[in-house]
């Protein structure tokens, strides 16, 4: 028994796979807000179609999402946050590091976590 069956699954297929096994076990499922009982045909019919539905509307979802991504990098803007890392703060980072300095030690004076120390040190290497 759940209350919704988009928590169940994210796919058509992992969700009647899901049903197959539990029915090969003598178990049925019982969506309550949705009113499906897969103890019936009628219900196994509620089910799938439901399931189907709802793998369509994420794909939607899901298009449209890249669709406005795209759009959005065509106008020039970038998603995500700043960067805390400035350029003045890699040169630092950079120089204090091949100067021996620890991680640790960039990380602190530079007020940044020591994974923001090493990512950009990597990128920096890389580039």
């Amino acid at each position: 028994m759940i209350t919704r069956l988009d928590r169940l699954g994210r796919s058509t297929k992992d969700l009647l796979n899901l049903v197959s096994d539990l029915q090969d076990k003598g178990v049925h499922l019982e969506v309550l807000e949705q009113s499906i009982n897969t103890s019936t045909p009628e219900g196994k019919l509620f089910f799938t179609l439901v399931a189907s539905f709802a793998e369509f509307e994420r794909e939607i979802m899901r298009a449209r999402t890249m669709d406005g991504l795209k759009a959005a990098r065509a106008r020039g803007k970038v998603g995500g946050r700043k960067s805390v890392m400035t350029t003045a703060k890699i040169n630092t980072a950079q120089q204090m590091y091949s100067e021996g300095k620890y991680v640790t030690e960039i990380a602190e004076v530079l007020g940044v976590s020591r994974p923001t120390i090493y990512r950009a040190l990597e990128l920096q290497k890389s580039a």
